[in-house]
């Protein structure tokens, strides 16, 4: 399978050591706002301080920052697809190993998330046919989503779903 998931990352080099905030994303202001709308109409960047957030698992609560499976997140109330990848399957699994290793990437993709600041890249269109936005994940220029595939838990997204359960 590849270099493995979580527990493959015990007492090795993890880049991306597991810390519990990620910056809140830029907001900008209606133009009405005054000094602030005007410099945002300006091009002027406006940031919100770094709030703390963590991601886990989705469940039935409101849907602001947690984690749908490998490759789809919440983010700031926005359902974003990772547009680099694809993973197994975790809410229609078409067999037992799909569902384990799409188990393991909604994990990993959990602690990748908590490790710190990241950016949200748009390339090509901006939302799929689901109404997800479209976005590479990157930390320090690296894609997250390359991330994942190094450790045999994504494949590279070339416009097609693989089959997880062909051997």
């Amino acid at each position: 399978m590849g270099g493995g998931g979580a527990g493959a990352q015990a007492g090795a080099h993890d880049p991306y050591p597991l810390r519990r905030s990620v910056p809140a994303p830029a907001r900008r202001p209606h133009p009405a706002a005054g000094e602030a709308g005007q410099a945002a109409a300006q091009g002027a960047a406006i940031t919100a301080p770094a709030l703390p957030m963590s991601f886990a698992p989705c469940g039935a609560a409101r849907r602001i920052h947690c984690v749908v499976d490998g490759d789809t997140f919440w983010h700031a109330g926005a359902k974003i697809r990772i547009a680099d990848i694809n993973t197994p399957e975790t809410s229609r699994p078409g067999c037992a190993d799909e569902a384990r290793l799409g188990a393991r990437a909604t994990l990993r993709l959990t602690q990748l998330l908590n490790a710190g600041p990241f950016a949200l890249e748009q390339q090509g269109r901006d939302t799929d046919r689901y109404g997800r936005q479209l976005r590479i994940v990157t930390r320090g220029g690296a894609s997250i989503g390359a991330v994942l595939v190094a450790e045999g838990l994504a494949e590279p997204w070339t416009g097609r779903r693989r089959d997880w359960c062909a051997v």
